[in-house]
């Protein structure tokens, strides 16, 4: 009987674990989310198939799209915005802009920011012609390290 009891003990402290550590991954969410107000950040296997061979394109070093690995893709008007990762490169969020329904490769913001840099990222944002939403959304995402 001990052995059944320390076997019950041990899933049901996993099933504890469990629970907090989606409870932290959830409030995390939500605080993000709420940044995120009015911009789609979906991150589905559609999405991932419509942006990486946009992503590649863009690219200087030539890869395949299945090699571009999706931490977030963000869409708010004509703007979007897709945080990505390679092999053969740095992480980074990639600005696109739709025209005439095609998306054009517009600039690419890489390295790492504190939360402190926020409202510089916001403008910087703001300035390549992102809407505010968008950029509020960006700045959290990249500045977001837990």
């Amino acid at each position: 009987m001990p052995k059944f009891n320390s076997v019950a003990y041990r899933h049901a402290n996993r099933f504890v674990t469990a629970v907090i550590g989606l409870g932290i991954t959830l409030t995390s969410a939500v605080a993000a989310g709420s940044t995120c107000n009015g911009v789609k950040v979906d991150l589905t296997k559609s999405r991932k198939e419509t942006y990486a061979p946009l992503v590649a394109a863009a690219m200087n070093n030539k890869i395949k799209p299945a090699r571009v690995q999706f931490s977030a893709i963000m869409e708010s008007g004509d703007w979007s915005a897709a945080y990505i990762s390679s092999p053969e490169s740095d992480n980074g969020v990639m600005f696109f802009q739709s025209v005439a329904g095609k998306k054009h490769f517009r600039e690419v913001w890489g390295g790492w920011a504190e939360p402190s840099e926020r409202p510089e990222l916001v403008a910087w944002a703001k300035k390549l012609g992102a809407p505010a939403d968008l950029a509020k959304c960006f700045a959290e995402t990249v500045t977001d390290h837990e």
